[in-house]
C-alpha cells in the first residue's frame, strides 16, 4: 500500500504540488479568519434571565418571579438545567442548554417563553434577556476621566453618550456602566406639610407619575391648514416637578413644592470603582458569543477615537484593561515555539541524515501540518 502510494505521488507530482498548495491555502485563509483568544471558554452554553422588582425582599422575589419563571423555562428543549437566585429587589435565573444547542435558537426559545409568562408576573415587572456573551467576554475596560468634572458628570455622558456609540460597533454584545453617580430627580416629602393639607402620600406619587407624558390629541382646522394640538408633560428640570398639581382645597392647587422638596441628587448604589486611590467613572465592553476578539478590540480603540473629538473640552477615555496585548504575546509565543521546533527538527535531520534532498522531504511538511 504504501509502496502503491508513493508510486502514485512520484507519477503525478503536479497533482500532488497543487494538492500541497491548496490544502496550504484554506490553512492560511482559516488562519486569517479564525477567532483567536487568549483566555479559553469554558462556560456552559446558557442564557440568563434578569429582572428587577425594586424594594422587593428576597422572598417575595422568590416567590412571585423567580420560582414561576424557573418552573417554566424547565421544558424547553435542549435544556439541561435551570439555576436561580433571588436577591433585594433583583432576581436572576440561568437557563443552561446542551452543548449542541445553538445559542441563538436557546435565546429565542426563551423568549417566546417569557412573553408567554409576562402576564402571570407582578405589575412593572418586565424579564429581560442577558447578553449573548460567554464568561470571559469582558475583553475591554475603560475609564473615563476629566478634570473639573464630577462624577456625576462623568457617569450621565457615559451613560447617554458614550456606552450608546460604543454599543453600536459590530461584535459588541453589550457595554456596562461602573462607577460614578447616577443622577436622578428626588422629592423629598414632608410629612408635616402632607398632614397639614391632608394629603395622602399614594396622592403625590400618583400625580407625579401621571405628571410626566406627554399626551397625544387631534388637529384643528384653520384657513385650509391642520394645527396638531398635544400636551407637552416630560419632566426636563426640577421645576417642572415642584409644579405638579397634587391636589386642590377650595379651588386653590396645592403644588409639590408645597408638600416636598424637589432637587436632582444620587441615586442609590452598591458599589463603586477605585482606580489608584480616587473614585472613577468606567464601562465594560462585552464581546458577542463567536466573534474575533482581537477584531473587536481594534474596532472599539478606533470609535473611542473618533468619539474623543466631541466630547467635552478635558474629557478622556482611558483604557486600563485591553486583552488584545495578552493575545498577542500568547500568539508570538506560539509562533516562536513552532519556529524553534522547525528548525530543531530540521537540524536533527541534517545530523542524521546527512543528505539535503531527503531533509527537504521531512521539513517542508511542517508549515502544511501546523496550517492544516
Amino acid at each position: 500500500m504504501i509502496d502503491w502510494l508513493i508510486e502514485l505521488s512520484l507519477r503525478n507530482r503536479f497533482l500532488v504540488a497543487a494538492f500541497f498548495l491548496l490544502v496550504g491555502g484554506w490553512g492560511y485563509w482559516a488562519l486569517l479568519t479564525t477567532p483567536i483568544d487568549a483566555i479559553p471558554d469554558l462556560s456552559d452554553n446558557q442564557v440568563i434571565v434578569f429582572t428587577d422588582w425594586t424594594g422587593r425582599s428576597p422572598q417575595e422575589v422568590e416567590d412571585q418571579i423567580t420560582y414561576p419563571l424557573t418552573v417554566s423555562l424547565q421544558g424547553l428543549p435542549g435544556v439541561r438545567v435551570v439555576r436561580s437566585s433571588s436577591a433585594f429587589g433583583f432576581s436572576m435565573i440561568n437557563v443552561i442548554f446542551e452543548d449542541s444547542v445553538d445559542l441563538y435558537f436557546a435565546r429565542s426559545r426563551v423568549l417566546e417563553r417569557l412573553q408567554l409568562l409576562s402576564k402571570s408576573l407582578p405589575p412593572g415587572t418586565v424579564p429581560t434577556l442577558g447578553p449573548d456573551a460567554t464568561g470571559v467576554g469582558h475583553v475591554f475596560w475603560y475609564t473615563v476621566e476629566g478634570k473639573g468634572h464630577s462624577l456625576r458628570d462623568l457617569r450621565s455622558l457615559q451613560d447617554w453618550f458614550i456606552r450608546y456609540q460604543l454599543s453600536a460597533v459590530p461584535g459588541v454584545a453589550e457595554v456596562a456602566s461602573i462607577g460614578g453617580m447616577v443622577r436622578q430627580y428626588q422629592i423629598d416629602v414632608d410629612p408635616n406639610r402632607l398632614r397639614a393639607y391632608k394629603i395622602p402620600l399614594s396622592t403625590v406619587v400618583d400625580a407625579v407619575m401621571r405628571s410626566n407624558r406627554n399626551v397625544g390629541g387631534n388637529v384643528v382646522e384653520a384657513s385650509g391648514t391642520w394645527s396638531i394640538v398635544r400636551g407637552l408633560g416630560l419632566v426636563e428640570s426640577t421645576g417642572d416637578l415642584e409644579d405638579v398639581v397634587v391636589a386642590a382645597e377650595n379651588g386653590v392647587p396645592i403644588f409639590v413644592r408645597q408638600v416636598a422638596d424637589v432637587k436632582v441628587g444620587d441615586a442609590f448604589r452598591a458599589a463603586a470603582l477605585v482606580k489608584g486611590a480616587d473614585e472613577a467613572v468606567g464601562g465594560v465592553v462585552v464581546a458577542r458569543y463567536g466573534v474575533s476578539t482581537v477584531d473587536v478590540i481594534n474596532r472599539v480603540k478606533e470609535k473611542i477615537r473618533a468619539l474623543q473629538a466631541g466630547l467635552p473640552p478635558g474629557v478622556r477615555i482611558v483604557p486600563f484593561y485591553d486583552r488584545s496585548a495578552l493575545i498577542e504575546r500568547a500568539v508570538h509565543t506560539l509562533r516562536r515555539a513552532l519556529i524553534e521546533e522547525t528548525i530543531v527538527v530540521t537540524l536533527v535531520n541534517i545530523v542524521f541524515l546527512l543528505h539535503f534532498r531527503s531533509v527537504l522531504i521531512v521539513t517542508i511538511p511542517l508549515p502544511l501540518a501546523v496550517l492544516t
